[in-house]
């Protein structure tokens, strides 16, 4: 297939990004700046989200879940791993968290499917 004349030199769509050639387009990387000053540096993120899951995930393995309890989870402690790596005040962050756990207490109590 030939690349578009809007195309890097890999054929990826100059609006998206770019893992050969490491290009970024413009609205991604204002996107990556203004996420970084919101919740903080990605890799330090990353290790406290990864940390908050290893805990909860040692104490009752993934398998025993629903798996609409382990995505609840999973997001709950991305959503935690924002707070506090990144800005605690940040009020959609807290409202997510409570978003995520009344899905699966609707669920719960209404007997619904997954």
């Amino acid at each position: 297939m030939a690349a578009i004349q809007n195309d890097c030199a890999h054929g990826v769509p100059m609006n998206m990004p770019c893992g050969a050639c490491g290009s970024v387009p413009a609205d991604i990387a204002a996107t990556l700046k203004e996420r970084g000053s919101r919740y903080g540096i990605f890799a330090k993120h990353a290790a406290v989200t990864q940390a908050i899951k290893a805990a909860m995930f040692d104490c009752r393995h993934r398998e025993s879940l629903a798996a609409d309890q382990v995505e609840a989870l999973e997001m709950i402690a991305h959503k935690l791993g924002r707070i506090v790596n990144g800005d605690p005040d940040y009020a959609d962050s807290w409202v997510d968290i409570a978003g995520y756990a009344k899905l699966v207490a609707d669920r719960l109590i209404t007997g619904g499917g997954e």
